[in-house]
């Protein structure tokens, strides 16, 4: 049985005044926003929501009526087998959209689950729809937002089904600290990671036993070092030559098509 994760600072960051705050962050990483798309974008209600480890944020079959944003915690994507097998397909940070996925599709195809103890700003979905409808420099950075997400799932792809298992997991390590540190909430020196070695199995597609003696070989390299589930890397140029990581497919900078278009 996996257990929950015990609790991290990820768990007691602060929520923004403005819960959306880090979600326009996030869709201004690829392509500005006018100052009247902002405040239309910020003036949308919102609740928060809080969620214990494991609980379901987006259930598969469920027909979506809410988008949620992440605040603070983890979360992850994932798919099922029919014998109950979990795939976990992304990571979700403070500040990532979690049901842009669903925005525009009647039926949930994965589920969303809490990683740690989450907060969700919660929107009205038809809302989003009317916003991005009316406003098309908000439906740009919706649209570029997905596109990215699935930029990141074809590398997932790749690392699961090409790479050995010493740079499968060395590349997600080095994934989670690149987008930490481009949401603002860490550096590629180190960051808690909340997650079983259960859980980091069912993201590499390895099982427990060999997720910790990859983890173990890739310490005994001097790539990372752990104390409990902080991770930090001494020499971060090894570790990304190890995980055969560019982060070019995170695009991580302004479109210039989207600025042209």
């Amino acid at each position: 049985m996996i257990r929950a994760p015990a609790p991290t600072r990820w768990e007691l960051t602060v929520i923004h005044k403005d819960p959306l705050a880090l979600l326009m962050r996030k869709l201004t990483t690829h392509v500005p926003l006018a100052q009247s798309d902002r405040e239309a974008l910020a003036a949308l209600p919102w609740s928060i929501r809080t969620f214990e480890p494991q609980a379901y944020l987006v259930r598969e079959g469920d027909m979506p009526t809410i988008c949620g944003v992440l605040v603070a915690g983890f979360a992850f994507r994932q798919k099922l087998t029919g014998d109950g097998s979990r795939q976990i397909v992304s990571l979700h940070l403070p500040g990532d959209p979690l049901d842009f996925q669903n925005l525009y599709l009647d039926e949930a195809d994965h589920s969303v689950q809490a990683l740690t103890r989450a907060e969700v700003a919660t929107l009205d979905r038809k809302l989003l729809q009317d916003l991005a409808q009316a406003r098309p420099g908000i439906a740009r950075a919706i649209f570029l937002a997905t596109l990215v997400d699935a930029s990141i799932f074809r590398e997932w792809i790749l690392n699961i089904g090409r790479r050995s298992a010493m740079p499968r997991v060395a590349h997600v390590l080095c994934e989670l600290a690149v987008r930490l540190e481009a949401q603002g909430l860490g550096d590629h020196s180190g960051y808690d990671l909340p997650m079983t070695q259960e859980q980091f199995a069912d993201v590499v597609g390895l099982t427990p036993v060999h997720v910790n003696r990859t983890l173990k070989a890739l310490e005994d390299g001097g790539y990372i070092d752990r104390h409990k589930r902080k991770f930090t890397f001494p020499d971060w140029e090894a570790l990304r030559d190890v995980g055969d990581f560019n982060q070019r497919y995170l695009h991580l900078k302004m479109q210039e098509s989207a600025l042209a278009a």
